[in-house]
Order: C-alpha cells, then sequence, then structure tokens
C-alpha cells in the first residue's frame, strides 16, 4: 500500500485564478508538506504532478481536470487524462468513480485499463455508500469521501462539514482502504476520521491556500466588528 495508514495527504492544487497557480509553486508547497509531515500529495494536472515529482518521493495521486460544460464528471473522466498524469509521475490516479455522465469510458472499465494498462492503483473519489462499493468491486485501490457534498443528490451535506457517516459506512462495508476527503479543516476533524476508522485523511485548502485561509480571519474579524465593542 502505498499510502501508509493513519497519515495525512495534502492536497496542492491551485486554479487559474490563484497567484499560487503553476508548478514551480506547487513543487514548493509539496516540499513544505512533505517536511511537514505528509506521506503523500495530490495534485493536479501533468505539470504539477511532473515538478512534484521531481523533488519528492512521495507518493502522488495525480488527477487531471477536464472542464466540459456538457458533463458533470471533470475529475480524470476518461483514459487519456489518467495516462497523461501517469507518465508525468503518479504513482496513483485519483477518478471521479461516481455513476454521473462524462465524455469517457464507463467507470469500471477505466477503472482496469488504470490498474492494467498503466499498472497504476486508483483512487475512487465517490459521493455515496453505494458508489464506494461499487468502487471497490471494480477494483479501486482506495475509495475516497471526497465528492460527498458535491454532487447533485449529495449537495445538502456541503454545509456540515466532513461527511463522517459516510466515512463510517464505507469502513464497515468496503474491504479496501477509505480515506477521508472533504471540508476536513482542522486537526481535530483529522483526528477524528481516523478515530473512525480512515486509512489516510486528505487536506486541501486548509493547508495550501492562503487566500482561502486568510478570507477566513478576515470573515471572523468583519463578524466581530459588526458586533460592536
Amino acid at each position: 500500500m502505498l499510502i501508509p495508514k493513519g497519515t495525512l495527504v495534502v492536497s496542492c492544487q491551485a486554479r487559474a485564478d490563484n497567484p499560487l497557480h503553476g508548478p514551480v509553486y506547487m513543487a514548493a508547497m509539496a516540499l513544505a508538506a512533505e517536511a511537514g509531515g505528509a506521506k503523500g500529495i495530490r495534485a493536479n494536472g501533468a505539470e504539477d504532478v511532473a515538478a512534484i515529482r521531481a523533488v519528492t518521493k512521495l507518493p502522488i495521486i495525480g488527477i487531471a481536470k477536464v472542464w466540459d460544460d456538457r458533463f458533470p464528471v471533470y475529475i480524470t473522466p476518461d483514459f487519456d487524462s489518467a495516462a497523461r498524469v501517469a507518465e508525468s509521475g503518479a504513482d496513483i490516479v485519483g477518478i471521479d468513480a461516481t455513476p454521473r455522465p462524462r465524455n469517457g469510458e464507463p467507470v469500471e472499465r477505466l477503472i482496469a485499463r488504470i490498474r492494467h494498462e498503466l499498472g497504476r492503483e486508483v483512487f475512487a473519489d465517490i459521493s455515496t455508500l453505494e458508489e464506494g462499493r461499487a468502487a471497490a468491486a471494480c477494483g479501486a485501490t482506495y475509495v475516497a469521501t471526497t465528492l460527498s457534498g458535491y454532487t447533485e443528490e449529495t449537495a445538502p451535506r456541503k454545509s456540515a462539514g466532513p461527511d463522517f457517516d459516510l466515512l463510517s459506512a464505507l469502513v464497515e462495508s468496503v474491504s479496501v482502504p477509505v480515506v477521508a476527503e472533504g471540508r476536513f479543516d482542522t486537526p481535530d476533524l483529522v483526528a477524528e476520521a481516523l478515530a473512525r476508522g480512515a486509512h489516510a485523511v486528505v487536506v486541501g485548502t486548509a493547508i495550501t491556500n492562503p487566500r482561502e485561509i486568510t478570507k477566513k480571519f478576515v470573515r471572523a474579524i468583519e463578524a466581530r466588528a459588526g458586533n460592536g465593542p
């Protein structure tokens, strides 16, 4: 198992509108995460994956976000996008493993091709227990709660913090390692996930997005100012 049990994985990603966007910054972020004790990195796109691979030996979960207004699935929707991140140095390929429409192969075929043709492990992002069971049955190496709150069916969960109910249900229901991901913004929440049986926890924004972290502090200051002395 490439991702050690009971560890932290840091998601090093920055969209084009973020001042930290680009492989140089993401490689530096990955190095900082490794120095802090992270045991894995999640990264988006072949360029970022290659830059991170050049500076660390930590396992990399590579994804490729392919935006298409016609389809809701954008996280590594097809084999070609999976191949690009694998060839750039990803040890594990992350995919959207929900059954939603995609511009690519069905989930079961995509998982099989990544495992057999690319020789990589598969990190299945799901949003429900049924999706997690299906991904595990299709051969996914890891099942992660990443998309809970980010699909139409699960949208109401987004404001409720991490989906611990889904995490616990998956731990009880599948034989593959279950990774907790999504809205983990404090060490206590990470500890809770591990106590509930998570193999590992992925944290992104709370560690690697200074802009959003700054906004959180500013909102707290403004809220206090609005309440008066």
